[in-house]
């Protein structure tokens, strides 16, 4: 049993006893969160929302809080001495999927 689950614009796969890293959340680590469904797939059934599915609810844990690894960039312009280095690293949040329904 799978669901699609939509949180931060973004769409994730979630399955019970799973990890995922989703956008950063506003939440304190050991806290419960919930999510909606959008999809639902148990077996050969195959439950779509519009836009979800109504009583099914995905229960998670927060794990962690982290930043993932850093991403350079770099920008150059030829004949100008025009170089530019910057770096990034988008924070997440790492949660277990506890239970669908």
């Amino acid at each position: 049993m799978y669901a699609i689950i939509k949180t931060g614009g973004k769409q994730y796969k979630a399955e019970p006893g799973r990890f995922i890293d989703v956008e950063k959340l506003d939440a304190e680590i050991g806290a419960e969160v919930s999510f909606d469904a959008l999809m639902v797939v148990d077996g050969d059934s195959c439950k779509v929302g519009s836009p979800i599915v109504e009583d099914v609810k995905v229960a998670g844990k927060v794990i962690d809080q982290d930043k993932k690894k850093k991403v350079v960039t770099y920008k150059y312009k030829n004949k100008v001495r025009y170089r530019k280095k910057q770096g990034h690293r988008q924070p997440y949040t790492r949660v277990e999927i506890v239970s669908i329904g």
